[in-house]
């Protein structure tokens, strides 16, 4: 469907959990956040009813986030049954990688299209520390287990933060050369925990220019996905690279996307506090057509832009419970 700005939004991001496995530094909090209770989260089933209906209303990209989705109990089980809904054209997912190297094949046979890994650094001290106690070589296996099983493309998002990873760029270049790898930089968005950290900030042009990228490499439109990613393949990669500009030159006029949080909140943009609680819906007994038409509203109502160049966001949520 369309919002009031003539925006087709398609795109429903999907947080299945609010639970993560590591603790990274930009996400959430020194002493970590308190888990919502159970019957706080949507159930699978309120979750499916939920995609059925978003259908109707055009949606046909789904991706599923967390927290990090691969930790939720029997979300195979859940997976495999989305991928069959009928209007269901792209499912993929987010992950930080860590489960992969033991689930990449289940997640192909489950109707899982394409992955995205956030992967920051390579570095093992690195990476232990801005985790507080991931382990990258865990990650780094999951990627390859991923070009493995057949999840193409196989995306890997960088957050850029300056002081932190910005020496390891061409590493990260390095990837995308050598192996069939899509590397995207991102940049810092002022978000939660993130907000304090604002002079750590990087703008894709200054990545631009530590990658020494050349106006002669054209952007490439071949990449499969619908987010806003700009992307790049230079003469002789396997893979290519993206750079997503949520800051310096926002992509806010072409949003396609809405997110749903795992307690149920219909979120028409990230960076904005509003909300459309249809957990409440749900378990009030609505009809499909009730929801339907709550479910519209809130995509009628997008925001036309963030505000993230003005304000920091701060509120209840960090990311890791709003499925950013």
């Amino acid at each position: 469907m369309q919002d009031q700005f003539l925006r087709r939004i398609d795109y429903l991001r999907i947080s299945v959990t609010d639970r993560c496995n590591l603790r990274c530094k930009y996400c959430m909090p020194v002493d970590g956040i308190e888990w919502m209770p159970h019957d706080f989260i949507l159930s699978f089933e309120e979750i499916l009813r939920l995609m059925k209906i978003s259908t109707q209303l055009g949606f046909r990209r789904f991706r599923i986030t967390g927290g990090e989705p691969l930790v939720r109990k029997d979300i195979l089980d859940f997976l495999r049954e989305a991928a069959q809904l009928p209007g269901v054209e792209d499912l993929m997912l987010t992950t930080n990688g860590m489960l992969l190297p033991e689930m990449a094949f289940d997640l192909k046979a489950a109707g899982v299209q394409r992955v995205n890994i956030s992967l920051d650094t390579m570095d093992r001290t690195r990476f232990f520390e801005n985790t507080r106690g991931g382990d990258v070589s865990k990650v780094i296996q999951g990627i390859f287990r991923s070009l493995e099983a057949g999840l193409n493309p196989v995306k890997i998002n960088v957050v850029v933060v300056r002081g932190f990873n910005t020496e390891e760029l061409p590493s990260f270049l390095k990837l995308a050369k050598q192996y069939p790898l899509h590397v995207r930089f991102i940049e810092l968005m002022p978000i939660g925990v993130s907000s304090e950290h604002r002079n750590e900030f990087v703008s894709i042009k200054d990545m631009k220019e530590l990658l020494g990228l050349n106006e002669d490499d054209l952007p490439t439109k071949d990449i499969p996905g619908g987010g806003p990613a700009e992307y790049f393949r230079p003469s002789g990669y396997k893979g290519s690279i993206g750079f997503i500009s949520a800051l310096s030159r926002h992509f806010c006029d072409t949003c396609n996307r809405v997110r749903l949080t795992a307690d149920g909140k219909l979120r028409p943009c990230l960076h904005s506090k509003h909300e459309v609680d249809l957990r409440e819906v749900l378990r009030s007994g609505s009809s499909d057509q009730d929801i339907l038409n709550v479910f519209a509203q809130a995509v009628w109502h997008k925001p036309a832009e963030h505000h993230m160049n003005n304000e920091a966001w701060q509120d209840t949520r960090v990311m890791s419970q709003i499925g950013g």
